[in-house]
């Protein structure tokens, strides 16, 4: 199945034009994409390790899940359903936390990823070994101390993709937390 992205101008705005992943990609076109963190009840991140199929950042440890908003989807939409493809967990509305936004662009060999980004959290306890994996997408998860993302993401991004962005928005999350469990 095609997927269907809705174009948007340099300043999120809808354009109005409706364009498939490829030309998307081909052309630098703006568009949506969500990413969602999980962690649970100790402060651990799940993460996925992409597969080796992947155009992007193959054999790479990423975030837990995350993708494209197709076109007359709505990113919270869009979270749901990538955390139900990608990793097999089923999450409610009323699981995501909104965290922020961002503009980003990434640009590896002919693709060119210009992305207007929503970023979740879900606080949730999750079984890693009874996920249901998409293959062609992720070869495995793994929970992750925060004292270990964040010294990858301090030490260069080692072992993990290098998305313009996203990791911030996990290390500011972290900080907020601490500071809201002081109070």
């Amino acid at each position: 199945m095609e997927e269907l992205f809705d174009v948007l101008n340099e300043k999120g705005e809808y354009t109005g034009i409706i364009e498939n992943r490829e030309k998307c990609h081909k052309d630098g076109l703006w568009h949506k994409a969500v990413v969602i963190f999980i962690i649970n009840s100790k402060g651990q991140v799940l993460l996925q390790k992409r597969s080796s199929k992947k155009k992007l950042w193959p054999n790479m440890w990423d975030i837990t899940a995350g993708g494209h908003v197709l076109s007359g989807e709505f990113g919270f939409e869009a979270a749901i359903r990538e955390c139900k493809e990608e990793i097999g967990i089923e999450l409610q509305k009323n699981d995501l936390l909104f965290i922020g936004s961002s503009k980003s662009t990434n640009i590896k060999g002919q693709i060119v990823n210009n992305h207007f980004n929503e970023y979740y959290i879900a606080n949730k306890d999750v079984d890693e070994t009874k996920l249901k994996l998409q293959e062609d997408e992720v070869s495995e998860v793994k929970w992750f101390d925060k004292e270990d993302i964040v010294a990858k993401i301090k030490n260069n991004k080692e072992g993990i993709t290098d998305k313009e962005g996203c990791w911030d928005y996990l290390v500011k999350y972290y900080e907020w937390r601490k500071t809201k469990e002081q109070i």
